[in-house]
């Protein structure tokens, strides 16, 4: 065997992004050497809404006790973020502060950093005394053999053969991995697609740096988003259910530009607003659909595996617990010596313990936020309403809350709540 492979390994991990990285560092944390790959090189840029949730915040408390000097400490590459403004179609809007996390007020609930700076302060956070890490290296072909897997790779432009008991697949939307071994395949109504652009002297911006979510008409099921970022700069974007785009033959960029152009909130705002770089675009495959995780000798992570929140389009804090739990099934079937698609199934049902809940219930809340009047509705309510205040605040880190907006009863008594 020795002769074959250029490398032998038992886990190889497609994918440095945050998934692939907090599956690496927890591995590395359970002593188990590994190999991780990525086709580009860090630090990168990655088209994104660049806000980082609370989930992820407690993702990189569990990966380092100094996470804060890693990712915060540069203010030109980080902004604190203290909540989210929700703006219903009819304009009506609402802040809710995001709450604190128990009694730790001291740490931050979530802040927006662009994905060039967060991913490269992540990476360099694997442990290369247990993994080995190349970069510009791309991930070709899989092909089952005797053992495990036969990996072809270019690396640095030249074929690399690597031998592995197991591949995880954390190269994101389009993951090789989940093409080739799970057949995963793109499904409109569960797939967003997202535009961004980076832009400078937006005006109007929350003084304690509120994240905006916009739900204007025109882009539902979906929203225009306004991100601050450091030194006055903001993360620009729209997202759209995929199927409705393609079913309305919809210009993504064009109906932002209008947004920012003919909005009666938005244009004043953008009057002097200049663009840094370009708008680009990506795709988000929503977790709003369960799929299957694994297989003989394979786990996804990340948007690999589809596990984008369906209402907020958030992806990273997924994708770092979705790491943890890999690395765990991981450790298991090296013990076992087993890499079979019955042993590796546990990993599925962890996660979907962790997760489903959650996206489901923002799959109900995507619906939601298309039927503009309801939306219009319950955003008006909230604006008058404390107590609804606070519980849409709480939604954001329980999920026994969230259930209280797929209860009819609910409705009713905001009906009546002065």
């Amino acid at each position: 065997m020795a002769t074959s492979y250029d490398y032998i390994t038992d886990v190889l991990i497609a994918g440095a992004g945050p998934a692939g990285a907090t599956t690496s560092i927890f591995l590395a944390k359970e002593n188990i050497k590994h190999i991780i790959i990525d086709k580009t090189v860090f630090p990168r840029d990655k088209i994104c809404g660049d806000a980082l949730s609370g989930k992820t915040v407690y993702m990189l408390k569990r990966i380092t006790t100094e996470w804060k000097k890693h990712f915060l400490n540069d203010k030109s590459k980080a902004i604190l973020s203290s909540g989210i403004q929700f703006i219903a179609p009819d304009t009506t809007c609402l802040d809710v502060p995001f709450q604190l996390q128990k009694k730790d007020e001291a740490d931050p609930v979530g802040f927006v950093s662009k994905r060039i700076d967060f991913d490269n302060s992540l990476v360099n956070l694997i442990d290369t005394s247990f993994a080995r890490f190349f970069t510009n290296t791309l991930l070709q072909k899989i092909e089952a053999v005797t053992g495990g897997l036969l990996v072809t790779v270019q690396m640095d432009s030249v074929e690399k053969k690597i031998f592995t008991k197991m591949i995880i697949g954390a190269e994101g939307r389009g993951s090789t991995v989940a093409k080739q071994l799970a057949k995963h395949a793109v499904e409109p109504k569960h797939y967003a697609a997202g535009i961004r652009a980076y832009y400078e002297n937006v005006t109007g911006m929350h003084k304690e740096n509120f994240i905006e979510l916009h739900f204007l008409k025109e882009v539902q099921p979906g929203y225009f988003w306004i991100f601050p970022l450091p030194n006055g700069a903001a993360n620009v974007g729209l997202g759209m259910l995929s199927s409705k785009v393609a079913a309305n033959k919809i210009n993504l960029k064009q109906l932002m530009l209008d947004a920012m152009e003919k909005h009666p909130v938005l244009k004043e705002r953008f009057t002097g607003a200049k663009l840094q770089g370009k708008i680009e675009g990506w795709g988000l495959p929503l977790g709003s659909k369960k799929r299957s995780l694994s297989g003989d000798r394979f786990l996804l992570v990340g948007d690999a595996g589809s596990l984008i929140d369906p209402f907020t389009g958030e992806g990273i804090g997924n994708a770092m617990v979705a790491g943890l739990v890999a690395s765990r099934q991981i450790k298991k079937a090296i013990a076992a010596n087993d890499f079979s698609a019955s042993f590796l199934k546990e990993y599925d049902a962890a996660l979907y313990k962790k997760l489903w809940a959650e996206l489901k219930l923002s799959h109900y809340l995507q619906i939601l936020s298309s039927k503009p009047r309801l939306f219009n509705f319950v955003i008006g309510k909230a604006s008058k309403s404390k107590e609804l205040r606070e519980t849409i605040s709480c939604m954001f880190e329980n999920v026994d809350i969230r259930k209280k907006f797929t209860n009819p009863l609910f409705y009713l008594k905001i009906l009546f709540n002065k």
